[in-house]
């Protein structure tokens, strides 16, 4: 395809994503700001998360007490606590200008508190039986599923799609766009925002995967932004995700249906432990 082309078909999808979004937000914040895609429904949602890590704390609960442990806490501390490594990003990299200036490619540290477990720590006696409760809770809300066969499906097109959208010279086309954009303000032309969120030059502690919020990356974060803004990079990018994503499916829809069936399985048994033991 020329660069002609290329730009004809940027310009075709960015015209799709204005007919297909109404409602949308002018100024893109979050991904969420960017609308559903096809393929969340086939997906985990972070509520389902949450519930699921309810479910699960109460049937350990109920291990641990069958196992002696009678007062053991639904969100116990490790005896030492382990390294949390926190990540905040989004699938289109950096997207809100104030938290650009702020924190670069990194966040503010207090956000790695909330993934902190708030009750006691486990006792020595508690941690030694924790691995086999946390394993039968686990089979529990697993049961019904073939793992391999569904449940693992989501992780493995979700990867194939994203080297389709990868690959697409309609969004190749427009992360050069961007990439000149970021180069015109005197920052590194990186190949794409992904490649820029995750610059070596940020160094990103070990402990939870923060940056040093550096002068020079709140700079580059903030002309990333800017970018994306006057160019719709996101926008595009999200459209392309959608068509690819509505290509797999239609051709695995079998694959795809059977992953639902997954889920909706999986949401049925955690419901079923919250209204046993909630």
């Amino acid at each position: 395809m020329t660069r002609r082309g290329w730009r004809l078909g940027v310009v075709a999808v960015l015209a799709a994503v204005c007919v297909s979004g109404p409602g949308r937000p002018e100024v893109i914040n979050t991904a969420s700001d960017l609308g559903p895609l096809p393929g969340d429904r086939y997906e985990s949602t972070p509520q389902d998360y949450q519930r699921s890590q309810r479910a699960s704390a109460l049937l350990v609960r109920q291990c641990m007490a069958e196992h002696g442990h009678r007062d053991f806490p639904l969100d116990p501390r490790y005896p030492s606590d382990p390294l949390v490594a926190t990540a905040v990003s989004t699938d289109y990299g950096v997207l809100d200008l104030a938290d650009a200036r702020r924190w670069g490619y990194g966040w503010d540290p207090a956000t790695s508190l909330a993934f902190q477990p708030k009750g006691r720590r486990m006792t020595n006696a508690e941690f030694a039986d924790f691995p086999a409760c946390n394993a039968e809770a686990s089979r529990r809300l697993m049961r019904g599923i073939d793992v391999k066969r569904d449940w693992l499906y989501a992780s493995t097109w979700a990867g194939e799609v994203d080297k389709a959208v990868k690959r697409d010279p309609r969004l190749r086309a427009a992360w050069d766009v961007w990439s000149r954009c970021v180069a015109a303000q005197g920052f590194t032309r990186y190949p794409d925002p992904v490649a820029a969120y995750a610059d070596t030059a940020w160094q990103r502690r070990s402990g939870d995967g923060n940056t040093w919020h550096t002068e020079r990356e709140r700079a580059t974060a903030v002309a990333d932004v800017t970018c994306k803004r006057r160019h719709h990079t996101a926008e595009l990018w999200h459209a392309v995700r959608a068509q690819q994503q509505t290509l797999d499916i239609t051709r695995h829809r079998e694959r795809y249906a059977a992953g639902l069936r997954a889920l909706r399985t999986y949401r049925a048994t955690i419901a079923e432990v919250l209204r046993e033991l909630g």
